[in-house]
């Protein structure tokens, strides 16, 4: 009887660990295969679209990319044509000194050097209209694969804190309104990551070590919701 008894508690046991063992498996993360739907991108713009202070792989297309690994997508092509310091004048002239390719998706973000610099409104609206009228060419003339993020408001940084931080508030609303109205006049898709950094304004680490730019975290809530919003397909 004590022999049984014991056979018993050493089948529980096994069955009790095979049963957690189970529980504990986890599916294992879906990676884009060689025979998955391969997207290019064209990334438009200024240092926030190069990623100015982070890693290019802290880049939000970059991040947005790697996001899209779990839905079999891969990357055939990501192009940037963006540099520090430009402005929508500098955007549009370099987009038609170039030979520039379709891409499947375009994303544009330009506009707070133009803020920084006092340039016109007016000057930026006929700017903005320009490019995103050719980025939707370059997207095959599919205003849903091109998307539009709002200026961040640069005001909330450690640098922006010495400047005359509403000042700076009140111009980037004022390029957002007009970048937003055109966006969504064209029927592109408009993502605001301007309130998206407002919230965040007490988090130090959304701030680059230059202390102006965005950390490779506040990317990934760009990715986070350029993923959910639009590249989720």
């Amino acid at each position: 009887m004590k022999f049984w008894f014991i056979l018993f508690l050493i089948f529980l046991g096994f069955s009790c660990r095979k049963s957690i063992e189970s529980e504990l498996v986890l599916p294992k993360p879906s990676i884009a295969q060689k025979d998955s739907v391969a997207i290019s991108w064209l990334a438009l713009g200024d240092s926030y679209t190069i990623g100015q202070g982070v890693n290019q792989s802290e880049r939000f297309p970059s991040q947005a990319l790697e996001l899209l690994k779990v839905k079999f997508i891969q990357t055939k092509r990501l192009t940037y044509l963006a540099q520090t310091g430009w402005t929508s004048a500098d955007l549009l002239t370099s987009m038609s000194e170039q030979n520039l390719q379709g891409h499947n998706f375009v994303s544009l973000l330009i506009g707070v050097n133009d803020q920084y610099q006092g340039i016109d409104t007016s000057i930026y609206r006929k700017n903005f209209t320009n490019i995103l009228n050719r980025s939707i060419e370059l997207a095959g003339g599919d205003q849903r694969r091109v998307f539009v993020l709002s200026i961040p408001d640069y005001s909330l940084t450690p640098i922006g804190r010495q400047l005359d931080t509403l000042k700076i508030r009140k111009e980037i609303d004022w390029f957002n309104v007009i970048n937003k109205q055109i966006a969504l006049q064209n029927k592109c898709i408009y993502l605001d990551i301007t309130e998206l950094g407002r919230a965040a304004k007490n988090y130090p680490n959304w701030v680059a070590q230059d202390g102006l730019h965005p950390s490779g975290l506040a990317y990934s809530k760009w990715a986070e919701l350029i993923y959910t919003n639009y590249l989720m397909y």
